[in-house]
């Protein structure tokens, strides 16, 4: 039974993955680092921390991951301060769908706390939530189910009864992980990612029926 309905914010919200993609290979190759989007869509879905993390490790960079974060973060602020965009068609209408359900909504995002709050302020969104997790407030970001665990239990609700919101292959495994139903949303723009662990799976928001659920 739907007693509570979970989103992840990147490609399900916002489609900015794509802006992420940008951003991230700008930061390597200010850095000198050669990448590629195929390269990046492996991480898709990760926490700042644990990708640079592992982009530190492999490419042998002398810079922090702190500092790796910062170049990063300070792009994309800019970005969303000077581009007009609005949310993926159909998350508005899904949104006063479970509110008109009384079904509560929550949030569980990779990104940090403060990117989320920007993203969701920018559309108008952030009084909608009852919950907001970011993967970098719990133990482990997705793929471990940590982020979920914790959104379902701020709201009182067992993961049994939430349906996650989910755009790529961590997530997925995320959701799934913490005993969630996990409906997978094909966004081309998050690149090649396997969502076939989700319960099932739609290529438009507008294709999700609460009622349904």
């Amino acid at each position: 039974m739907l007693k509570a309905f979970i989103f992840d914010m990147d490609g399900v919200i916002i489609d900015s993955e794509p802006m992420h993609f940008e951003m991230d290979l700008y930061t390597l190759h200010s850095i000198g680092v050669t990448c590629s989007k195929e390269k990046l869509e492996q991480y898709v879905g990760m926490t700042n921390p644990e990708m640079w993390k592992l982009i530190k490790e492999e490419y042998r960079l002398p810079h922090s991951v702190e500092e790796l974060i910062q170049l990063q973060l300070t792009k994309k602020f800019a970005y969303l301060d000077e581009t007009e965009m609005e949310p993926i068609a159909g998350i508005r209408e899904l949104i006063q769908e479970l509110r008109q359900n009384n079904i509560p909504i929550g949030l569980a995002s990779s990104s940090p706390r403060a990117f989320i709050e920007k993203v969701l302020g920018k559309f108008g969104l952030l009084h909608e939530f009852a919950c907001i997790t970011s993967g970098e407030e719990v133990p482990q970001g997705k793929p471990a189910p940590d982020v979920y665990l914790e959104t379902a239990r701020a709201m009182n609700v067992e993961p049994e009864h939430c349906y996650v919101l989910e755009d790529a292959k961590h997530g997925v495994a995320a959701a799934k992980s913490a005993g969630m139903q996990c409906i997978g949303f094909v966004n081309p723009n998050s690149g090649n990612q396997d969502l076939s662990a989700a319960d099932f799976t739609v290529k438009s928001i507008q294709a999700i029926n609460v009622k349904e659920l």
